[in-house]
Formats: structure tokens, C-alpha cells, sequence
């Protein structure tokens, strides 16, 4: 029985683990790589699946027949915003790999913030030689929003690393060893956390939640002198303008930010500049090319098996 194509449209900045993963993968199914350039203007009518990483704006139109689409990284909102995407099951990328490389970047920041990274390396520069007082990991609270996969392994890492943890979703989760909030008890989460770190999905609901009124809701007599921000879930979440006033008013101790509202982080951003801010390009969690393409693998050996599809993506909920 012949296999039904599959189409990959993945605007990845490094185009070689794309090529170097497809001969490992999909043996014995035709692959259609939009990234080389003999398949420019081709026929994609016969495709039933699409692994999409910020498709081509006619990429519907071309490919009027897909069965289901695959997010080639753990963000979904900019595939739900495409023009004329079909109603087709939509899948997120869930996967050990990248969940443990999310878990390490935000482990690594509250690290840095907690050890007072920033304050070394400007004493470090100017050849200064002193000791700063230092709070343990367990005079630290660190608030999580948002309780998926991803804040949900980070949880349980800054856990093992001491921090006291605690954790906020719209609607009620329950997790061994952290105490969570729902929509009702979040101010009395901010009042509670000293880190916060973002993880959520781009909604209706999440756009711009972290602003100038949030960040004032922060604990304001926590062991680090002032709360700090890390946010690597998206950049749509943050007013970039208030991050900067609540950094000013010292509001803000502190901020990782691996997401931003424009990427690029445009050159002329007041973050750039800042001691206590660190910048990365959105790459908190990379996806492995390998391990998102064995997970396309599975899903669609599940479809074709007539058995349901994992992490499917609620188009209304918008995850």
C-alpha cells in the first residue's frame, strides 16, 4: 500500500539538521521539503500531512487536501492564525527532548538570578573584589504560569533544586508537592512569588497579561530585594514597554527573556543595554529535529491504525 506524502514546511534558521533528520526518517514515504528549492511551485495537491514551522502564505491554497498538520515546535498560535487553515487536526510538538531543554533553561535563570550573576560580572568588569549577601534556593519562591508539560517538568526540577514552588493555570490543576492557583487566586499567587516565570500559550486571554499592573502585584519584600521576570513562552504575553518602566521603578529586580513581542528583538530596544536583563534568541527549548520528526512518525502511524491523535491542539481554547 502506498504511503500518502508528507510536506515539510520548516522555516528553521539552520536548514542542515532539517535535511541531515529526513534521511532517518519516513522511510519508505514520499517527503516533500519546501526548503529545496527543485520543489518550488510543485504540485502538493496529493499531501495529507504537513509538519509547519511558519509555512508559506499560500501553502493552503497549494495543499487543499491535508488529513492533519503537525507544529514543528511546541508554539501553536501562529499556525491558528494562518489564512485558510483547514479543519484539519492540528498537533503539538510534546516530547522528552524538549521539554527537559526548557526545564534547563529555566532552571539556569532562576539560578543566575538567585546567585546574583549579574552583579558579579559588573563587579568582575570593574576588577571589584566583594561578597554579596546570599539567600538560599529555599528562601526563594518561584511562580510558574502556566501548568503544561513544560511548567509542569520545571516545576518538579526547581523543586529538586530547593525553590520553594508554586504554580498558577486558568482553570484548576492539581500536582503532588506545588500548590496551584486558578484564575480566582491569582493575585494571591503574585502576592506569593519572588521569580515568575512565564510558560503559557498565546491567547486571546494571555496577550499582554504580563504588564505594568502584573508586575505591581509581585511580592515586594522577598529575599532577592525585588521580583524578578523570565518568560519563554511567548513573546505576545509581555508589553516589552512595561517591562522596561517596571525594571526603571524597580518593580522589576531583574528579567530572562527568551521570547519578545518582534523577532528579532529590534536593534533599538532599551532591553539590549540593561545589566539586569538577559536576551536569547528564543531558544529556550530548540526543537531537535530528530526527535520531532520520530514524533510525526508515531502520531501519523496512529492515524493510519485508526487510533486517536496525541496532543491534539483545541482550536478554541487555543493549545
Amino acid at each position: 500500500m502506498t504511503k500518502s506524502p508528507l510536506l515539510i514546511d520548516l522555516k528553521f534558521s539552520d536548514r542542515a539538521p532539517v535535511v541531515a533528520a529526513l534521511k532517518r526518517h519516513f522511510a519508505g514515504r514520499e517527503v516533500i521539503d519546501l526548503g529545496a528549492a527543485e520543489n518550488a511551485g510543485r504540485d502538493l495537491s496529493d499531501c495529507r500531512y504537513a509538519v509547519l514551522w511558519q509555512p508559506d502564505a499560500d501553502l493552503f491554497s497549494r495543499a487543499p487536501n491535508l488529513d492533519v498538520l503537525f507544529s514543528g515546535g511546541a508554539g501553536v498560535d501562529k499556525i491558528l492564525a494562518l489564512e485558510g487553515l483547514p479543519d484539519a487536526p492540528l498537533v503539538r510538538f510534546v516530547d522528552p527532548s524538549l521539554t527537559r531543554r526548557m526545564s534547563e533553561y529555566v532552571v539556569l535563570q532562576c539560578l543566575y538570578h538567585l546567585r546574583q550573576v549579574a552583579a558579579y560580572r559588573a563587579s568582575q568588569k570593574a576588577r571589584g573584589w566583594q561578597s554579596l549577601p546570599q539567600p538560599e534556593a529555599g528562601a526563594v519562591t518561584v511562580g510558574i504560569m502556566g501548568l503544561g508539560e513544560l511548567g509542569r517538568d520545571a516545576a518538579a526540577k526547581l523543586k529538586m533544586m530547593g525553590f520553594n514552588v508554586i504554580g498558577w493555570s486558568r482553570t484548576a490543576k492539581s500536582i503532588e508537592g506545588i500548590e496551584t492557583f486558578d484564575e480566582a487566586g491569582r493575585d494571591a499567587f503574585l502576592a506569593r512569588t519572588d521569580i515568575l516565570v512565564g510558560l503559557l500559550p498565546l491567547t486571546a486571554e494571555t496577550t499582554g497579561l504580563f504588564n505594568l499592573a502584573l508586575f505591581e502585584k509581585l511580592k515586594r519584600d522577598g529575599p532577592l530585594g525585588a521580583p524578578v521576570f523570565i518568560n519563554a513562552g511567548r513573546g505576545g504575553s509581555q508589553v516589552e514597554a512595561d517591562i522596561a518602566a517596571a525594571l526603571d521603578r524597580g518593580l522589576l529586580g531583574g528579567a530572562s527573556l527568551d521570547v519578545f513581542e518582534t523577532e528579532p528583538l529590534p536593534a533599538e530596544s532599551p532591553l539590549w543595554e540593561r545589566e539586569n536583563v538577559v536576551i536569547t534568541p528564543h531558544v529556550a527549548a530548540d526543537s531537535d529535529i530528530g526527535a520531532l520528526f520520530a514524533h510525526v512518525e508515531r502520531q501519523i502511524a496512529r492515524f493510519e491504525a485508526g487510533e486517536p491523535l496525541e496532543h491534539v491542539v483545541g482550536r478554541k481554547r487555543g493549545y
